[in-house]
């Protein structure tokens, strides 16, 4: 359901305003939904760059490749639980320590937004802004976060053993390919929290702007 601020943005792109809204300008409403991505965004790699920002959050803890789900429990009952849960910190610790290279990417990505684009973020669905961080950034982010990832990686022991056992195991049909390439599955992981995180700020975004605090987006949206 789209909040009456956000409708008032639309009008603003899509056709002459009524009342006191018609002191808001197209350069007001871009102005303002830049200021919110902007912020969001700045919040979203915030929450995920530091320690536990992966590993604290179940919604984007990253776990053990699915196609090693039943290794995973015969090497809990086997007695290799620590060796599996210093994995997954390993994993976790990785995303958590290449988010922060989005910060700059993000904001830019922000910065470059045309009216075209904020026009069809205002009249999409609720994570119209995210969808189009990820068409804008994920690429390059991809390539920024790999490397970072294999730097952690390249520390833990138990990590190392992962990646000799999961080639060998992905040929013999073991493991799926996709879970093969430790440091592959870390980042893409990654990039998938972080656009999660990036679709929940939208999300509180639109149900309350203001409550944002940004002065532009009060200028924009005083008029309400």
């Amino acid at each position: 359901m789209r909040t009456a601020i956000f409708a008032a943005l639309v009008v603003t792109f899509a056709g002459p305003a009524l009342g006191q809204l018609d002191r808001l300008t197209q350069r007001d409403a871009l102005a303002g939904l830049k200021a919110a991505l902007e912020r969001g965004a700045q919040t979203a790699v915030a929450t995920l760059g530091r320690a536990d920002g992966f590993l604290g959050n179940p919604q984007v803890k990253i776990p053990i490749p699915q196609s090693l789900e039943r290794t995973e429990r015969l090497a809990r009952r086997l007695g290799f639980g620590n060796e599996v849960d210093e994995l997954v910190v390993a994993m976790n610790r990785a995303a958590e320590a290449a988010v922060p290279e989005a910060r700059k990417l993000l904001v830019d990505s922000v910065k470059k937004m045309t009216a075209k684009d904020a026009k069809a973020i205002l009249t999409g669905g609720d994570t119209a802004a995210t969808e189009y961080f990820r068409r804008t950034t994920d690429k390059t982010l991809h390539a920024r976060f790999l490397p970072i990832v294999m730097r952690a990686t390249e520390k833990v022991g138990v990590a190392q053993r992962y990646k000799e056992f999961a080639q060998p195991a992905a040929a013999l049909g073991l493991v799926k390919a996709e879970h093969a390439d430790l440091d592959e599955y870390v980042t893409r992981k990654a990039l998938d929290g972080l656009y999660f995180m990036l679709a929940e700020e939208e999300k509180k975004i639109r149900k309350d702007p203001i409550g944002t605090g940004s002065a532009i987006l009060r200028k924009v949206f005083g008029a309400l």
